[in-house]
């Protein structure tokens, strides 16, 4: 099997609040990944969807997918099959422009998605020729790829796990808010495994999972900073 080539895509950022950081606003980049090889091309995230209350909110300056993925010398035409972390709409806001392919979410994503008030923009996850996979847990999608559900930012939360000859890649969307988080979750693991007598807060039980697949690297959404072992 050939390896999964990886890109990075600047789908723009946005503007937290302060209500949300605890102190200054602060920027934060909305990024997606494509996953290449020979026989297909899998996009990780869609960027940012639009509305007159997210303008308000978060004051974002988004590039829209197509002028993303032209930054990598990709199309719309392009892909093939579409994974979103979850339905928020600063991942799935490129959804519309990819009717036609399998999107895979979680059944308790999508239901989330669609029944929950203010939840997402809900013409993002329905419209019109969208098809969804929709899985119940872990799941290879392909070979070499695997769905990890990684609930905590929503409860339909997944990422990805990709084999590779040099490693496995997570790809852990917004698993957690930043790197430092997850290595904050991996080194308690770490002193957890080791007896540390001191209480810690305990990690996810999913980020056992990870550890055990002895990750590479791990890439997210709002972070352009990689965790490597």
């Amino acid at each position: 099997m050939q390896d999964f080539s990886v890109y990075r895509i600047d789908f723009g950022y946005v503007i937290r609040p302060s209500a949300e950081t605890g102190g200054s606003p602060a920027a934060v980049p909305v990024l997606g990944y494509l996953l290449e090889n020979d026989e297909r091309r899998i996009l990780f995230d869609s960027g940012m969807g639009t509305h007159p209350s997210v303008e308000a909110r978060y004051q974002p300056r988004r590039r829209d997918i197509r002028a993303a993925l032209a930054d990598i010398g990709r199309s719309i035409d392009d892909i093939d099959m579409v994974v979103n972390c979850h339905l928020h709409y600063d991942h799935c806001g490129g959804n519309p422009d990819l009717a036609g392919r399998p999107i895979f979410t979680q059944r308790t994503e999508l239901e989330t998605a669609r029944t929950t008030e203010d939840y997402t923009l809900p013409e993002l996850v329905d419209a019109p020729g969208l098809t969804y996979e929709v899985l119940d847990g872990e799941t290879e999608i392909v070979p070499g790829v695997t769905v990890l559900p990684t609930p905590g930012h929503t409860l339909g939360h997944q990422s990805l796990a990709v084999r590779r000859s040099d490693g496995t890649l997570i790809l852990a969307g917004q698993s957690h808010r930043d790197a430092s988080a997850f290595a904050g979750d991996f080194a308690n693991l770490r002193a957890d495994a080791d007896g540390h007598p001191e209480a810690l807060d305990p990690a996810p039980a999913w980020v056992r999972q990870i550890a055990r697949l002895d990750p590479a690297r791990v890439m997210f959404a709002h972070d352009r900073a990689v965790w490597l072992p």
